[in-house]
């Protein structure tokens, strides 16, 4: 079961996201708010909170069960008791906003004209409402865009990862723009397409040569070693007549 508290805290958390850190209106993009965890958009009924009844997406439905929209009504009404109690015992203190720390990097490593995903790793941001938007060269980019939803993390703020599927070319740059009420304006992240220079022949000679080289006064040194310990041992021990 949640633990105490959880239901009025989620009914908290989902009305601030209505309202802004001055309550002012909400401007961000609803891009970057999400259903509740599990809703797989297959809606059953709703309830019309206006004219307080059950209201089923096939008639059909209603035959095979039933729902009381006056219990749902009941159960807003305890959840908006609780959350009173709850501003009240916080003083009527505002949450801190906490700036995000954004990093981007490709899921693999870069290769030219190799299909890649780049990540944005949105992390340690409060509260959980914000809007990332990928650029490309300068160019707003959404085919492909994908996000996951908000992680909580155990100090109370959240993580988040944005996914862009690209083609690396060489010259192409990305950006990854971030925008949450804990940041004076939008942050941007660069990334550019870099791939490793490879080494020039001349250097790969140059390097095969001197391992070549290398292990060559190796060999002569080592026998030259052997030779002059097996003439100290027979120095040592001399042979005497038989």
């Amino acid at each position: 079961p949640p633990p105490a508290g959880a239901a009025p805290l989620g009914a908290l958390a989902r009305l601030s996201l209505a309202r802004g850190p001055s309550g002012s209106p909400l401007t961000l993009d609803p891009r970057g708010l999400h259903p509740p965890e599990g809703f797989d958009q297959d809606e059953i009924f709703h309830v019309d909170l206006e004219r307080k009844e059950t209201v089923w997406r096939l008639p059909d439905f209603g035959k095979f069960t039933s729902f009381e929209a006056q219990g749902a009504l009941g159960n807003i009404a305890v959840l908006k008791k609780n959350m009173e109690i709850m501003i009240q015992r916080s003083n009527r203190t505002r949450a801190r906003n906490v700036p995000p720390e954004v990093t981007v990097f490709p899921e693999d490593p870069v290769e030219l004209g190799e299909p890649n995903i780049l990540i944005c790793f949105v992390d340690k941001f409060s509260p959980p409402v914000l809007r990332l938007t990928w650029l490309k060269n300068g160019q707003e980019v959404t085919e492909g865009v994908s996000e996951t939803d908000f992680y909580p993390r155990q100090d109370n703020s959240f993580r988040k990862f944005s996914y862009l599927p690209f083609l690396p070319s060489q010259g192409d740059f990305y950006d990854c723009r971030v925008e949450h009420w804990g940041l004076p304006e939008p942050f941007t992240k660069h990334w550019e397409v870099q791939v490793p220079t490879p080494v020039p022949k001349t250097s790969e000679t140059l390097v095969c040569a001197l391992g070549l080289a290398v292990g060559i006064i190796g060999i002569i040194v080592g026998t030259i070693l052997i030779i002059k310990g097996m003439k100290m041992n027979a120095a040592r021990n001399p042979r005497g007549p038989l």
